[in-house]
């Protein structure tokens, strides 16, 4: 699945009962170590709330960013993430 900010690649662990795994590739060309360490820092954010609401299934999931993902506002993250791994799994 992929958008203008965020590509994800999901694979389906359903026939264990393990959490999710997260790999987060986050490009050089982003920007500095700063900036890059924010936007992995915001995708566990995200993805760990998910997980907490119940709402990210068992699988491993890899994303990859785009560059607005430092700045974007977190609620705006948090349902792009969300719309991204649910449009994954279909």
């Amino acid at each position: 699945m992929s958008t203008r900010f965020l590509v994800l690649y999901w694979f389906d662990r359903s026939e264990t009962a393990e959490d999710p795994r997260l790999g987060i590739a986050v490009p050089k060309q982003l920007g500095g170590a700063v900036v890059r360490n924010r936007v992995r820092r915001r995708l566990r954010a995200a993805l760990r709330e998910l997980l907490a609401e119940g709402r990210l299934p068992a699988g491993t999931y890899l994303l990859g960013a785009g560059p607005e993902l430092a700045t974007m506002p977190w609620p705006q993250l948090l349902a792009l993430v969300h719309d991204t791994c649910a449009e994954a799994r279909r």
